[in-house]
């Protein structure tokens, strides 16, 4: 069965996308930590990521540094976090949070944003692609 983020990935799920390419997807977090919470994943449905052939997890982190430095121009905030927990979703994926203080806390409360503020954000990160 596939993921939730294959489901996205494949429009199945709507989303709020930031980027894609041939590889790679990455959409806003709809329970996310901050403003601009994004997550980033391989289009290949792999559950670790350490499982990663080396080419694909190259290349993730390489397409995640590309949409964090987009989302530290796009969102207020003193730097772009960084986060791999591999948990929630059994399929490789990178958080990558806008932070407001020196830690990133998945215990924190989510916010709750409107479909308006999220497209919002999603416009600002992809402009900035």
């Amino acid at each position: 069965m596939a993921s939730i983020f294959t489901r996205i990935i494949q429009g199945e799920i709507p989303c709020y996308k930031v980027a894609e390419d041939e590889r790679y997807f990455a959409f806003l977090d709809i329970n996310p930590l901050s403003k601009g919470h994004t997550l980033v994943v391989p289009k290949q449905e792999v559950d670790y990521i350490f499982d990663l052939d080396q080419d694909t997890y190259t290349g993730l982190m390489l397409f995640a540094q590309k949409v964090a430095l987009a989302i530290g121009t796009s969102v207020p905030c003193l730097r772009v976090g960084v986060a791999v927990i591999g948990l929630e979703v059994p399929h490789a994926h990178v958080h990558l949070i806008p932070l407001h203080s020196g830690s990133i806390n998945f215990l924190d409360p989510k916010l709750k944003l409107e479909k308006e503020e999220f497209e919002r954000i999603a416009q600002a990160i992809r402009s900035n692609i």
